[in-house]
């Protein structure tokens, strides 16, 4: 079970939330805990949290481009606290397979995202769920952060919609947000 934890400004404090609050919640949850974006490598045994291996891997790293080049924009919006549930995508090694895994409960200090292992391993082993991992910003592959109901970043996804479910992607698709990141 993942427990996130919120840095600042959570919408999902001790107030009881609406139903829409709660479905974006759910959903969020099911983003950091099931959406693995790529492994490299080939495994016996698929885990279900893994992508697809049918998606478009140019469109994948234009998303993973995108994502780094609007680091400092997400940087900004954390420390200011405009928002809630911010998160950032890594890639961890071992031997000949990667996975990437959302950093929860993240802090930013001198250029380096520290925070812990938001989703349980599928491919590698060298870490585990609530573990501690620290990465410099320029490596991470995503970002993403909740506001006003809207969910920016979280690239990697969006070349993954099309193999989803279509209930799926259409509650995805309903709060991504179209800009990089909420208005000033």
């Amino acid at each position: 079970m993942l427990l996130l934890v919120v840095r600042r400004n959570t919408a999902w404090g001790n107030h009881r939330m609406s139903e829409g609050e709660g479905m974006i919640r759910r959903l969020f949850l099911l983003l950091l805990c099931g959406l693995i974006v790529g492994c490299s490598g080939s495994a016996d045994k698929k885990p279900s949290t893994l992508a697809p291996a049918d998606f478009d891997e140019a469109a994948m790293d234009a998303a993973i481009e995108r994502a780094r080049s609007e680091v400092d924009q997400f940087i900004a919006k954390f420390e200011r606290g405009e928002g809630s549930q911010f998160a950032v995508k890594v890639p961890i090694e071992d031997g000949d397979h990667t996975e990437h895994f959302w950093l929860t409960n993240i802090r930013y200090e001198d250029g380096v995202f520290h925070g812990e292992i938001g989703n349980e391993p599928g491919v590698v082993k060298t870490v585990k769920l609530g573990q501690e991992w620290s990465i410099p910003k320029q490596e991470i592959t995503d970002w993403i952060y909740m506001d006003d109901g809207r969910m920016y970043g979280n690239y990697t996804i969006r070349p993954l919609l099309d193999s989803m479910p279509p209930a799926q992607a259409k509650h995805i698709r309903r709060i991504l947000a179209e800009d990089e990141v909420a208005e000033e």
